[in-house]
This record gives structure tokens, sequence and C-alpha cells, in this order.
């Protein structure tokens, strides 16, 4: 099973073959629709003329970074400060696991440091870091013991909380519903 989003195939088939893609989409996913933001990985490897790769990202000019980030569509709405982010998990990547993002799951003992691992990525806080590791779970097979529990909610079979539930027109409407009520519960609990 793999990801399929309703965007353009060609953004489907990068985040299902370049780990570093499906990761960047995760990371841009705040504070705009999720399409846009697991579309532009792919928009990112047009404007670079190949996939994206964590050196290259974690090496380039931070200015010039900025510039294809914010060129006209801009890939999130915050383009500069999103642009420093990708190139800050870019880095760590780098750092921890030779610039192979998909090794940032492909070894972890199970589900406890895998979520510690995704968690400990610039930008990547438990909440959001609890939905990669159900991501992962659900549409790429990568099933480290105790993997549901540490996506917690987002890990539950037949769940309609994240993009990781998502397969179809159907479960993309019972996401946005469950988001949605979760948005208003949260606004009427303030007040």
């Amino acid at each position: 099973m793999a990801l399929s989003l309703p965007i353009e195939p060609a953004a489907n088939d990068l985040l299902n073959r370049n780990a570093l893609a499906l990761l960047t989409g995760m990371l841009l996913d705040q504070q705009i629709p999720m399409e846009k933001a697991f579309s532009s990985p792919y928009v990112l490897s047009q404007r670079l003329g190949h996939d994206p790769d964590a050196r290259e990202l974690a090496g380039y000019d931070p200015e010039a970074l900025v510039e294809v980030f914010a060129r006209p569509p801009a890939l999130h709405r915050f383009p500069k400060a999103m642009a420093a982010r990708v190139q800050e998990m870019c880095r760590a990547l780098v750092d921890r696991y030779d610039g192979d993002a998909a090794r940032l799951w492909a070894d972890a003992a199970d589900g406890r440091e895998l979520l510690r691992r995704v968690g400990e990525l610039p930008g990547f806080g438990r909440q959001k870091a609890q939905i990669f590791v159900a991501l992962l779970g659900k549409r790429y097979d990568v099933r480290p013991d105790g993997w549901r529990e540490a996506a917690g909610g987002y890990g539950e079979e037949g769940s309609h909380r994240s993009v990781a539930d998502i397969t179809d027109a159907e479960s993309l409407r019972r996401v946005r519903e469950f988001k949605q009520a979760a948005k208003a519960e949260a606004k009427a609990a303030k007040g």
C-alpha cells in the first residue's frame, strides 16, 4: 500500500518513491491545505531539476533556498520559515542518518524508538511525529513492534484522523470532518 492523495499523479509518485519528499510533505503540512503541503515536494523537485536530496538541501545557500520556496506559486504560505525548517531537517538527516531519510525508520527497534527519532527532527512535535508514524505503518508497511501504540489514536485501525487514513475521496471527507470537529471542540474549550 502507498499514499494516494487527491494531487497530481507525479506528486504522489514522488512521495511514494522518495523518503525525503514524503518527510518534507509531512513537515510542510501545517497552516496550508494538506494537498498543497504534499504537492510541494514535487514542485521543489521541478525547481531543482531532480528529486530532493538531503545533502544538497542541507548545504544549499539559505537565501537561495528561500527564493526557491518563495517563487510563485510559493511552496508554503510562510516560504522563508519553511525553507529554513526543511534545511534544518535535512541537516539533521545528514548528521544522524548520512542523508538517507529512509534510515530514520529502516532500523528503528520498535515503535517508541521510531516515534522518538521522528520527534527529534526539527518541525516534528509529538502530534506530527505520531501522525508520521501512523502514515509509515498504515501506508508503507513500516511496522516495528508497538508502532500503533506509539502513533496513539492516529495508529488505530479504521480511524479517520489524518493523512495516514486517506485512501480515497470518502476517507478524505471523513478525515476533514474529524479535523473540523476537533478544531470546533478546541475552540469551544477555550471559550
